[in-house]
């Protein structure tokens, strides 16, 4: 099979993309563990500023991650679980043609 940029892999990376910083990773965990989560509630959570939590926040939101609602003048932040699994099926299915591939390779 020869490699190609297909819009799989374009929504690949952008989820890789997403998942690609540790307090991404540690927000996704944070709300994992919650319902759901206000801002101030995650930002009490970290050792970042208000500012720069908002910056990751809205990364995952791009990415599909987690979804926003406003409750008046609070952000309220929830894990799409329809679209973690989605990216969760799209990295097997990546990793999984790779990995058997590694496992013929001889260097």
């Amino acid at each position: 099979m020869t490699p190609t940029l297909q819009t799989e892999h374009a929504v690949l990376a952008e989820v890789a993309k997403a998942l690609a910083h540790p307090a991404r990773l540690a927000i996704l965990e944070i709300l994992a563990a919650r319902d759901s989560c206000l801002c101030g509630e995650i930002v009490g959570e970290l050792p970042l500023a208000q500012a720069t939590v908002s910056q990751h926040l809205k990364v995952l939101v791009e990415a599909g991650l987690i979804t926003l609602t406003r409750k008046g003048i609070s952000s309220c932040y929830c894990i799409d679980a329809a679209a973690v699994a989605d990216a969760r099926r799209r990295l097997d299915a990546f990793f999984g043609p790779v990995e058997e591939g590694a496992r013929s390779v001889t260097c």
